[in-house]
């Protein structure tokens, strides 16, 4: 998703569009969530940017998605941008040195 919003409408509360843009936000994150992963990936890993008004778009975590539209609803910014690209991701492997401290551990609990 690479969407520019904007927050002052005629004839709607600057709240309801608000909500209705953090509506659409989520509506289109669960989608993509849906769709089937490829066979050597496990999860998706959303890369986000955001900027308000006519700035240089800047990379956000996604968990401070909804924090950003807040700040430029309060801002009173006119219009912001929001791009969402969902990818696939394989988790890391765990380390094998958590297993060797482990057994490390036992054998000397064992002398």
């Amino acid at each position: 998703m690479k969407k520019t919003f904007k927050l002052k409408q005629e004839n709607k509360h600057p709240d309801r569009v608000v909500d209705s843009i953090k509506y659409e936000v989520r509506k289109y994150i669960k989608r993509e969530k849906r769709k089937t992963l490829p066979e050597d990936k496990d999860f998706w890993f959303f890369d986000c940017k955001f900027a308000i008004g006519d700035d240089e778009p800047k990379v956000i975590e996604f968990a401070d998605i909804t924090k950003s539209i807040d700040e430029a609803a309060k801002s009173e910014a006119e219009t912001f941008y929001l791009e969402i690209l969902a990818r696939a991701e394989k988790r890391p492997e765990k380390e094998e040195e958590t297993e060797e401290a482990e057994s490390e551990d036992e054998d000397s609990l064992e002398n």
